[in-house]
């Protein structure tokens, strides 16, 4: 099939052409006449090609490039002008990988990654590499096995976009010459080996045992400063003592069932005060209860 042939006007010619060649023959015109207006009609049929809005075709004539076709209805001389390629102008991606590569600390890794790119040069695209999408596919798995080897595991992991830039800057140097233009590279997957993976785990795992160890340290060395401030306070004020005792009791008491631990300076204090209330609830065996 010839490309772009397939338009209204090549279907209105090859019409036309059997329309006379119909009539020529009912009319009883001579069979050679009859089947040269065929031939030419149809000749002229294969001339017109359409070319779509996001496409841009590559001429050649008689084997050397001509000129390059822009969108719409174009008109070429059949049998001389040949369409090579219809390229499309529109943003592509292409995915590509990079499987058990080693990086630069010799940890095995599956890397998967998509690139965005779109051709800028039809004309250099056909006709100075063959095959253009298969070899840039090609050209960014090469690249990313070469930048995977420089960079570490843990760069891999934590700085993806200076990784993704590298690659596409690197990628679009070997593109340019072929008039195709790499617009980004983002790196979608690294995948290292389970073993490792776990291994990772647990060091991140001990990494905030540790981290939570220091705190909880801290926090008891804040708190011992604090109680031997409070400790002073009471040394020097046995005021405030007993007031902190006797809180410390109501605390204590103020749920029903409460286990309390009384401080045993405390007990001494109150202990006249306690003896005092117990006496005035016991009920004295010698009382008689008075008579009016």
């Amino acid at each position: 099939m010839l490309r772009g042939s397939l338009n209204t006007i090549a279907f209105v010619l090859v019409a036309i052409t059997v329309g006379a060649g119909i009539a020529l023959a009912v009319l009883g015109f001579h069979t050679a006449v009859v089947s040269a207006t065929v031939a030419i009609g149809l000749l002229l049929a294969a001339s017109p090609r359409q070319i779509t809005e996001w496409e841009r075709g590559v001429l050649l004539r008689l084997g050397k490039f001509q000129r390059t076709l822009d969108p719409g209805i174009v008109w070429v001389v059949p049998g001389i002008d040949a369409i090579a390629q219809l390229v499309d102008m529109r943003i592509r991606a292409t995915t590509f990988s990079a499987e058990k590569t080693l990086t630069k600390d010799t940890v095995p890794v599956n890397v998967d990654a998509v690139l965005f790119w779109i051709v800028t040069d039809s004309k250099r695209a056909v006709l100075e590499v063959q095959e253009y999408v298969k070899t840039i596919s090609w050209a960014a798995q090469t690249t990313l096995r070469d930048v995977i080897g420089k960079a570490e595991l843990v760069r891999m992991i934590s700085d993806r976009a200076a990784l993704d830039s590298e690659l596409q800057a690197t990628i679009d140097a070997k593109t340019s010459e072929w008039g195709i233009t790499v617009q980004s590279v983002e790196i979608r997957d690294v995948r290292i080996p389970s073993s490792l993976e776990d291994a990772m785990s647990r060091k991140a795992q001990a990494d905030r045992e540790k981290e939570a160890r220091i705190i909880l340290a801290e926090s008891e060395h804040a708190v011992a400063n604090e109680m031997h401030k409070a400790a002073s306070v009471y040394e020097a004020d046995s005021v405030a003592m007993r007031l902190r005792a006797m809180n410390m009791t109501y605390e204590s008491i103020k749920e029903r069932g409460a286990l309390m631990v009384v401080p045993s300076d405390m007990v001494k204090s109150l202990d006249g005060t306690l003896g005092t209330a117990a006496a005035g609830f016991r009920l004295q065996p010698d009382a008689q209860p008075s008579s009016s």
